[in-house]
């Protein structure tokens, strides 16, 4: 069925501005004329989001929306970030996750390594991926257990990592691991970046990985990977150039990008929400049943106003959440806040459209399925949100 054209959401005059307008719209046409088509042909089937596709985002700096400009990037702010993570997850979740092997590159790199990778990323020549939870360690960081031992003249890693989405095709690994082995009286103690370069589509000697069999989030693989005596030069430590006496720096470094984190998965929350909504909307008008479209039905206009409704407030919260960590204002409850609010809200939202597409919408003939089994797990990923609800509590209800 042929999508109907849809305007993209108003900008509230407090943030609009003529550039913000511009990325959005810039963003909005890509992900509408080339990722959706893309995304419907090859996510039922499993297929990897094309080289193509990739290339294009490079050629618009998608890659490097959050760089500073002398190292190549656009130099904006997690406002814009999220209104291009909005429009990409519109069409595929996937894509709009993608753009964080860029922008999510994290801190600790010297300004020799900054100077020399980062306007490598913001091109799109040189992403990574993100090694971080464990089989035994998710929402809790501080229970991991991988290790990096010095040995002579650099370091040696074991252990294992699960959810390492897009470990195959990335140029580099961000290894999450302790330099020090667990103590439960000081478990942030010693947690540590490591950067360890690899060719793009294979691991390093010293990794081996296996997919994990996922019922969403397609277009690339997620992986679990075994660390077996990986070897690492000694500079492969992040953080190096500002050593500290406080032996939790490291895990406060994980920690503190989780949050602009949380609120890019509320983006692709909100965009997988009004992809079910818009796409419902068009249904609703083509459907009918007892001689008249199903959109005439009080019912499903009140679904549809409901899911409005839901989106909107996300989307505003999410714009002053943004907007205030620009500001070098700490978001930390914020941002969990809105995690938790976007995504539960989105699981209801396609939800609803799949109800409302019946059985149709339990086809992989219409995109819904897909926005609804990608919604499911914005609710697990960056913190569940029963997560999110232990930090916002611990923000009101100190212990």
């Amino acid at each position: 069925m042929e999508l109907l054209p849809a305007a993209p959401p108003s900008l509230p005059a407090a943030y609009a501005t003529d550039e913000r307008l511009a990325i959005r719209d810039l963003a909005r046409e890509f992900a509408m004329r080339e990722v959706l088509p893309v995304a419907n042909e090859l996510d039922p089937v499993q297929g990897l989001i094309p080289d193509r596709i990739r290339n294009q985002m490079a050629d618009m700096g998608f890659f490097g929306i959050l760089i500073p400009e002398r190292y190549g990037g656009l130099g904006l702010g997690l406002f814009e970030y999220c209104l291009v993570t909005e429009e990409l997850a519109r069409a595929w979740m996937s894509v709009a996750s993608l753009i964080a092997r860029g922008n999510g590159l994290g801190g600790g790199f010297s300004e020799s390594q900054r100077e020399a990778l980062l306007p490598r990323v913001a091109r799109g020549e040189w992403l990574g991926a993100f090694a971080l939870s464990e089989p035994d360690a998710g929402s809790d960081i501080a229970s991991i257990r991988t290790r990096a031992e010095r040995d002579g003249d650099g370091w040696v890693i074991n252990g294992q990592k699960m959810w390492c989405t897009f470990a195959d095709q990335a140029d580099f690994l961000i290894i999450v691991a302790r330099t020090t082995p667990y103590d439960p009286s000081n478990r942030h103690a010693g947690i540590r970046n490591f950067y360890v370069p690899k060719e793009r589509g294979s691991f390093p000697p010293g990794v081996t990985g296996n997919p994990i069999r996922k019922i969403g989030y397609h277009g690339w693989k997620t992986w679990e990977l075994s660390f077996n005596d990986l070897r690492v030069p000694a500079e492969a430590l992040l953080g190096q150039e500002r050593p500290s006496t406080d032996a939790t720096t490291g895990f406060r470094n994980v920690s503190r990008g989780l949050s602009s984190a949380r609120v890019h998965t509320a983006a692709r929350s909100i965009g997988l929400a009004r992809g079910a909504l818009e796409d419902s909307i068009n249904y609703v008008q083509q459907r009918k049943q007892f001689d008249r479209p199903i959109g005439e039905f009080q019912a499903i206009r009140f679904k549809i106003a409901k899911m409005a409704a839901e989106i909107e407030s996300c989307r505003a919260l999410m714009y002053q959440v943004a907007s205030d960590a620009d500001a070098g204002l700490p978001v930390d409850a914020q941002a969990s806040m809105v995690k938790y609010l976007a995504s539960e809200m989105s699981e209801r939202v396609t939800s609803e459209a799949l109800q409302i597409h019946g059985g149709a919408g339990y086809t992989t003939d219409f995109p819904i399925e897909r926005y609804w089994r990608d919604a499911r797990l914005t609710k697990i990923f960056e913190g569940t949100s029963e997560i999110q609800l232990r930090i916002i509590s611990d923000r009101y209800l100190p212990r």
